[in-house]
């Protein structure tokens, strides 16, 4: 046998191997999905693997290669496969067993990629990204908002394989909603991408309501009394971390609408329909953040405004104790001369004259600042 024939030989024994330990992880898992913060307990990508016919999980004896197989003979059900920031040796007999596209494959396990829609033959891929809100006691010019993941998912007849990337948006739960509701699982891999497009918008929803807290937190102080000492850098900060939101949300309108109209193998035309009702809420989710953006352009142009009326107040006071100050600097300077010759130098009541024109001139001025704003 040649080199070339070797080499291969060795390669594909590799990718069988690889595919046999992730199928015996898999195996050897509890059934139910772990949210765990970055990787699984067992040091595997894998989270779950379960089989499910007529929208019922079915208790499959063998590993993943077995599962897979009895799903394709049957006919009937699907194969939901879950996995945790794979690296490419776990996900090469994955992809192998099914027969997925070499550049979707790259997507998923590089991640950092916007959220699209994108057909392969009989298999369709789909990036969504996540979000979750960040809790902090006060907002500050450094304070994280808006933390995001992503969720990759392979949807073929037989199959649906979901990727996860980063530390929260958990699919557990959705698993067990759609678990509860076997009408609704019953139609297939089509309806497990659904659900989870769904539960990915809800998050926005959410995530927007928490954002607009902390809007509502910055106008208080800005349109306060004391707003002209706000640090601007909260607001520009609101404002990166709505960026960052806004491209998670509004690049997914497209695949949505795709999803929603555009006639798909894998998914059914009953489905449609329920992708149409998620897109109306992700338009709800984007326009709420346009109005955002702009909310947050104006309460940055009234701080800067507050501040240069501040300024211009602390302007007028200076200028108006400068002038009651120029008063007796005037007199003082005109007496401390010391000619020999000048009127009431020698007279008894020169000086108490002279501090009386002092403290009259003062006070007047002083009176006349005060009732015109100035002090």
């Amino acid at each position: 046998m040649s080199m070339a024939g070797n080499l291969r030989k060795v390669t594909s024994l590799g990718k069988v191997n690889g595919l046999r330990r992730v199928a015996r992880l898999a195996r050897r898992r509890p059934r139910v999905d772990l949210s765990h913060p970055a990787r699984s307990p067992l040091g595997s990508s894998v989270v779950n693997c379960v089989t499910y016919r007529g929208g019922v999980r079915v208790l499959e004896s063998g590993d993943l290669v077995e599962a897979v197989q009895k799903v394709r003979k049957r006919g009937a059900g699907f194969v939901w496969l879950g996995l945790h920031e794979p690296t490419d040796e776990e996900f090469a007999g994955i992809a192998e067993l099914f027969d997925l596209h070499p550049l979707a494959v790259e997507d998923a396990i590089e991640a950092h990629q916007r959220p699209k829609l994108e057909r392969y033959d009989e298999t369709l891929f789909a990036v969504f990204k996540s979000v979750c809100y960040v809790e902090h006691e006060k907002l500050t010019a450094t304070s994280e908002v808006v933390n995001t993941g992503e969720i990759m998912v392979f949807v073929g007849h037989d199959f649906v394989i979901t990727v996860r990337h980063g530390r929260h948006g958990s699919l557990g739960p959705l698993r067990e909603e759609l678990e509860a509701d076997p009408e609704q699982l019953k139609k297939g891999p089509a309806a497990v991408l659904h659900a989870i497009a769904d539960h990915v918008v809800d998050d926005y929803l959410s995530v927007i309501d928490s954002v607009q807290e902390d809007i509502d937190e910055v106008e208080t102080d800005v349109f306060a009394e004391d707003g002209a000492r706000t640090d601007p850098g909260r607001i520009y900060q609101l404002k990166r971390e709505l960026l960052e939101l806004k491209r998670a949300v509004v690049p997914l309108s497209r695949p949505l609408e795709e999803l929603a109209a555009v006639p798909i193998r894998v998914v059914d035309a009953e489905i449609q329909a329920y992708f149409r009702d998620v897109s109306d809420h992700l338009l709800r989710a984007t326009e709420q953040i346009a109005a955002f953006d702009e909310l947050l352009n104006s309460i940055l142009q009234a701080h800067l405004a507050q501040v240069t009326v501040a300024q211009n107040a602390d302007m007028r006071k200076i200028t108006a104790w400068a002038a009651i100050i120029a008063v007796p600097t005037m007199v003082c300077g005109v007496y401390g001369m010391n000619f020999e010759y000048m009127p009431e130098l020698r007279w008894s009541f020169g000086y108490p004259l002279v501090i009386g024109v002092i403290a009259v001139a003062c006070t007047a001025l002083h009176r006349g600042f005060r009732r015109n704003g100035w002090l």
